[in-house]
């Protein structure tokens, strides 16, 4: 099982979304997003934002799932941070490593960064897997004004 991470490209664009579709109607997402935005975000993965890089999982020739990261601030912890913003993978290759590959992936990239993400409280798995991999939650609440 050979997997590779790179970057995302425009050919890439109709099966990001199509996955972007699956991701954000799951119960591992609050929101439902929109064509609006799914378009947005590969937009300015590919190019449109310094601050959004998007990735792409794939197996041979086949696109298996897809991540994005963004990067800011945190005056919480006093320096640069790099938000794990979406990772899907396809159902039939969960639990196979590609997860994992891609949180070492990006923390290879960028080594002395914080590192934060959101997951549903809900969403054992995904708690379960952030944790074996050293994530800690956090207690905050999250609150958001516009975005709509």
């Amino acid at each position: 099982m050979d997997i590779t991470i790179r970057p995302m490209r425009r050919s890439d664009a109709d099966t990001v979304v199509e996955m972007m579709r699956d991701f954000y109607t799951s119960p591992a997402v609050i929101t439902n997003g929109s064509e609006k935005i799914f378009a947005a975000n590969v937009e300015n993965c590919l190019g449109g934002s310094d601050f959004v890089e998007g990735f792409v999982f794939v197996s041979g020739d086949k696109i298996i799932g897809y991540g994005m990261t963004a990067h800011g601030y945190s005056t919480e912890f006093g320096g640069e941070c790099i938000w794990i913003e979406d990772i899907f993978i396809a159902a039939e290759w969960r639990g196979h490593g590609v997860g994992t590959k891609f949180i070492r992936h990006v923390k290879e990239r960028y080594p002395d960064k914080i590192f934060r993400l959101e997951v549903d409280a809900d969403n054992v798995n995904a708690l379960d897997f952030y944790r074996r991999l050293g994530f800690k939650a956090l207690p905050y609440l999250e609150l958001i004004r516009g975005g709509d």
